[in-house]
This record gives structure tokens, C-alpha cells and sequence, in this order.
């Protein structure tokens, strides 16, 4: 086992190289100039330009920004905002949590949707319920979630009046966070309806992010379930007599689980994705918007730190998993 861990990490090696050249590389790519863009509309004289250019390093070759930034890196230093002049990993850390509050309800309604219609779909194989469960979870994957999210937005928040249309709270609850986690810091707070109001802001985000997961783990699960209800040892119960519910229950959805742990693993990389157009179309305050905001205004250091910080997230989740399908499959370890 310690050797499959070691190899799993020496994977992440040039894995974190490669994101740091992509990371580095990526907000260089786009048109506009930062510094001028930080001048605002007043603009900057041709001497100021330039001091700013060199304070900032701008001036230098690429490759040596390239080295200076993953040195930086190495030494812990992420970068300070162009904006804001606040440290980046300080930024990322306060709007992290609301970004994980998304994430996680989400993935909690796909699992807890998706696994139940999956498992029903195969043992319904060929039925009326099967037909339209992979149906819609074809048409979940596919619908953008742009245009998912402004028409539940029109239909539950616009016609019914039933959800507000964006941010994490009602303006007239105000409370000092102590988690960051609107949900825990509403009932920390004692206000009556807090809660209410921070529960009623998060359920119409975290249904469209959960969309593609949702449709994903369903059509994962029946395919698994398919696999496992033709092995020997499945036939084999349902001979000796076992109810339908246990040979299902027991035999079967414990192995088929295998590869579904990884694909809802694996979905922490289309969350963080989904969350950068989810958190803006829903005005959310998490590191999505916050990656949006900073590319539109060209602030190299937090685009470049908050994508590092991204992938080192993903990968660290599916390190976990892979390391979790280790304990449950030990012959994954030796491969």
C-alpha cells in the first residue's frame, strides 16, 4: 500500500508543473494590458508606465517571469491582487468556503438522485422508467448550464417568487462569519430566519451545479449494475434463495459502487468548472466569480494562483479517490 501511495504522489509532480505552465501561460494569452487596465480611464504617462511595468516584472523575458513566479511558488508565496493588493491565498480563503457550501450540496443532491435512479433504471432494464430516467440524464448532461440556471432563475425566482435570484443571504440579516459557511454561521448566529434565508439562496445554485453530476453518476450507476447483476456471484445468490432486495442491496450495489466512487470523485473537477458559470449568473461570492472578475480585469496573480489553487484541489480529491478505490479493490494497488 505505501508503495501505491508513493507512486500516486510522484504523479503529481508533472502534474503541478504542467498546471503551472498553464496557469502562468493562459491569462498571458488574452488581449489587454494590465497596467493599463489598473491606470484606469485617466490613463498613465509613458514614465509611470514604465516604473509600474518594472515593479511588476512585466519588463523582464518570459521565461524569466515563468522562473521568478514558480520560485515564488515554491517559497509559498502566491502573489498579491493587482486590485485589491490583498495576498491572493488570503482572497481564495475567504471566498473558498462559499464555493464549497455550493459544491458539496450539490454533489449530495446528484449522489442522493443519482445513485437511486441508476440502480432502478438497470434493475428496470428495457422499462418505461429506465427509457426516460437515461433520457433525462442525457439531456442533463448536455443542457448548458448558463441556460439552465437563467431559466430556472426566470421560472422559480421570477414567475413563482419561490427563491431569491442571487447572493448567499437576504441584505437584512447581518452577522460576523465564523466559519465562512453561511449555513453554520446563520444558526451560529441566532437570528431568527437566518437560516431560512441562507438555505433559500443556496437550493436554486446547487440544483443547476448538481445538473451534469447528477445525469453522470445515474448513467454510471446503471451501467455498473448492469456489469455486476451478470456476475456469478449475483446468480448465485438469487439460487440459493436471497430476496431481491438483499441480492440487489448486498451482492450487487456494494461492487458496482466501486467505479461510482470514482466517478463522483472525479465530478469535483466539473463542479469547480460549473461553479465559475454557476457563481455568475447567481451573483454567488466564490472563487468562480472571483476567477471571472479577475480575468476580465487582468490581474495575473490571481488568476494564476486561483487556477494553481484549483487544480491542486482537484488533484488532491482525486488522490483521495484513487487512493479510497485502493482500500476497496486491493488488487488496484498493484497495477
Amino acid at each position: 500500500m505505501f508503495k501505491f501511495i508513493i507512486s500516486k504522489l510522484l504523479y503529481l509532480v508533472p502534474t503541478f508543473i504542467g498546471i503551472t505552465i498553464v496557469a502562468f501561460g493562459f491569462i498571458r494569452l488574452l488581449p489587454g494590458d494590465p497596467v493599463l487596465l489598473m491606470a484606469g480611464e485617466r490613463g498613465v504617462s509613458p514614465e509611470r508606465y514604465a516604473a509600474i511595468t518594472e515593479q511588476l516584472g512585466f519588463d523582464k523575458p518570459v521565461w524569466q517571469q515563468y522562473l521568478q513566479y514558480l520560485g515564488n511558488l515554491l517559497q509559498g508565496d502566491l502573489g498579491t491582487s493587482l486590485v485589491t493588493k490583498k495576498p491572493v491565498l488570503d482572497e481564495f480563503m475567504a471566498l473558498f468556503p462559499a464555493t464549497v457550501e455550493l459544491a458539496l450540496l450539490a454533489i449530495i443532491i446528484a449522489a442522493a438522485i443519482g445513485i437511486p435512479v441508476g440502480v432502478l433504471a438497470a434493475i428496470k432494464r428495457g422499462s418505461w422508467f429506465d427509457q426516460i430516467s437515461m433520457a433525462g440524464a442525457l439531456v442533463g448532461f448536455s443542457m448548458p448550464i448558463f441556460w439552465w440556471g437563467l431559466l430556472l432563475i426566470i421560472f422559480f425566482s421570477g414567475y413563482l417568487g419561490w427563491t431569491p435570484v442571487s447572493g448567499r443571504i437576504s441584505l437584512m440579516y447581518y452577522f460576523e462569519p465564523v466559519t465562512g459557511f453561511m449555513l453554520i454561521d446563520s444558526l451560529l448566529s441566532g437570528q431568527e430566519g437566518a437560516f431560512k434565508s441562507a438555505l433559500s439562496h443556496l437550493i436554486l445554485p446547487s440544483i443547476v451545479l448538481a445538473t451534469i453530476p447528477l445525469a453522470v453518476i445515474a448513467r454510471q450507476t446503471r451501467s455498473a449494475m448492469l456489469e455486476v447483476m451478470g456476475e456469478d456471484y449475483v446468480r448465485t445468490a438469487r439460487a440459493k434463495g436471497l430476496s431481491p432486495r438483499r441480492v440487489v442491496g448486498i451482492h450487487a450495489l456494494r461492487n458496482a459502487m466501486i467505479p461510482v466512487i470514482t466517478t463522483i470523485g472525479l465530478q469535483v473537477g466539473v463542479l469547480m468548472a460549473g461553479a465559475i458559470l454557476t457563481e455568475t449568473i447567481f451573483s454567488w461570492p466564490g472563487i468562480g466569480k472571483w476567477m471571472i472578475d479577475s480575468i476580465s480585469r487582468r490581474d495575473y496573480p490571481v488568476v494564476q494562483s486561483g487556477l494553481l489553487l484549483i487544480a491542486l484541489i482537484v488533484m488532491i480529491v482525486n488522490l483521495i479517490v484513487d487512493l479510497t478505490y485502493g482500500l476497496i479493490n486491493p488488487r488496484i494497488r498493484h497495477k
